[in-house]
């Protein structure tokens, strides 16, 4: 039996060191290569968003050389910079993986961190694969002990907990023994930031690659000697006390039952379909069986109420967005996008979309609110209705109680898969590289030398004439 009066950051570390190759299960396998795919697929997108192109190109980022590569360019520096660098990609179309245990994004803030870290040892992939098992085991099991109430504070999780799951997957990675685990954990507990004010701006995923650049710094300095407090966590003036409040968690959910089943084999555990805010896309769905299977256009509506579960519409109320990033966040724009066009992709939140007049029209006809019959604290908090008035007076509703991307009994195919990171690749790379690198990355078990797969990525970008303007 574990000892209780142990520091909440040393029970940690122990269980993050307890798991070797041989606790993976054939499900958590494939998960982890499905959510490490489709990170690096996004990540490629998001190499060419305007917001990583400022923060690549600000004086002091990725200066010095180094192992690492930035993801999409001929760019190679620190494991700090590039895991800033390729997580901030990766968080830029808000197309990354998602999970309800969480309310965010469990992969984004580990894989940058965790190839980079690789490539600078050459590492093969299946420690790479373990270590993002235990980062997404750690991460949701500080999640069950906070959440929702520090959800619905304000906090970004996707960060601040995502921290927690960066600096344990980093530590197993570089090999830290449990004592200077903790004290990674311990150090990053003060290097855990975001705030949901911030959505919709580039802000946000910035939080993502401060997050994983962080987790790397904590376990770096721990290795080295760096002290934190062994009792973060828990102190009176620490991590739990201070983001969430008395009487608003439960430390001891962290520490059940670890790897039985390990968290990234939850069925909320989600691949996104849409490059948008997770919170719209039960709503979106719904829009898309109203046109697919109720046979309405956009051109016979009069008028449409979108009711969201109540923890769906905090941060997607945007009922007449300004820029593309609003766009990701404004469900009523992607309800009006798919009631119009029977389908959402990389483009509908690019330059002026937001502003098409059939789209304008749909805004200004929408009404949305909270689900009155969705409970705040139900079991099912993914859920959306969509409620169409035709002009002629008919009046057509869909509603789902609980979807979370595609995950769980509704995985992506194969085919859905490749064609997802083809779309998002090509922004990066060229079209010859694209399937040797899918390849690679759903074998990244057998791979000896992560660098194996991040050379496919390296692509010269002669339009970009400096780094640091």
């Amino acid at each position: 039996m574990r000892d209780t009066s142990l520091p909440i950051a040393r029970r940690i570390a122990e269980r993050v060191h307890a798991f070797g190759r041989g606790d993976l299960t054939p499900l958590s396998l494939a998960q982890a290569r499905r959510a490490i795919t489709d990170t690096v697929g996004v990540a490629l997108a998001g190499a060419v968003d305007e917001g990583v192109r400022i923060l690549r190109e600000t004086p002091g980022v990725a200066d010095g050389p180094g192992p690492a590569l930035i993801w999409g360019t001929d760019r190679r520096t620190g494991l700090l910079d590039a895991a800033l660098v390729n997580a901030a990609a990766a968080h830029a179309l808000d197309y990354d993986d998602v999970c309800a245990v969480l309310g965010g994004h469990p992969s984004a803030p580990l894989v940058p961190a965790l190839f980079a870290i690789a490539e600078a040892r050459g590492l093969p992939g299946i420690e790479v694969i373990l270590a993002h098992v235990i980062g997404v085991e750690t991460t949701l099991r500080i999640a069950r002990a906070v959440n929702f109430h520090h959800y619905d504070k304000g906090w970004h999780p996707t960060a601040t907990l995502g921290v927690f799951g960066a600096a344990a997957a980093a530590s197993r990675l570089l090999g830290l023994s449990v004592e200077e685990t903790a004290t990674a954990l311990g150090l990053a507990a003060s290097l855990s930031a975001g705030l949901k004010a911030n959505f919709g701006t580039m802000t946000k995923p910035l939080h993502v690659g401060q997050c994983s650049r962080n987790g790397v710094f904590a376990a770096l300095l721990a290795g080295r000697g760096f002290t934190a407090n062994p009792a973060a966590f828990e102190h009176p003036q620490g991590f739990l006390a201070v983001f969430n409040g008395a009487g608003t968690f439960d430390a001891e959910r962290i520490f059940a039952a670890w790897g039985a089943p390990w968290e990234i084999e939850d069925p909320t555990m989600a691949i996104k379909q849409f490059p948008c805010c997770a919170s719209a896309q039960p709503a979106i769905l719904m829009a898309l069986d109203l046109r697919a299977k109720d046979g309405v256009r956009a051109a016979d509506v009069a008028e449409i109420q979108v009711m969201p579960h109540v923890r769906r519409l905090r941060h997607t109320d945007y009922p007449d967005p300004q820029s593309p990033l609003q766009a990701k966040f404004s469900v009523q724009y992607g309800v009006a996008r798919a009631l119009n066009d029977g389908a959402i992709g990389l483009a509908d939140f690019e330059g002026e979309a937001f502003r098409e007049p059939e789209i304008q029209r749909l805004l200004a006809a929408t009404e949305t609110f909270a689900h009155p019959d969705m409970p705040e604290d139900g079991a099912a908090q993914w859920g959306a209705e969509v409620v169409v008035t035709l002009a002629d007076g008919r009046r057509f509703a869909r509603r789902v109680d609980n979807v979370v991307g595609r995950g769980g009994d509704h995985p992506m195919s194969d085919r859905e898969m490749w064609a997802k990171f083809a779309d998002c690749a090509r922004r990066s790379l060229p079209e010859a590289r694209i399937a040797p690198l899918f390849d690679a990355l759903g074998g990244l078990d057998t791979i000896p030398d992560v660098a194996r797969a991040t050379a496919l990525m390296a692509v010269s970008r002669t339009s970009e004439t400096s780094w640091n303007r």
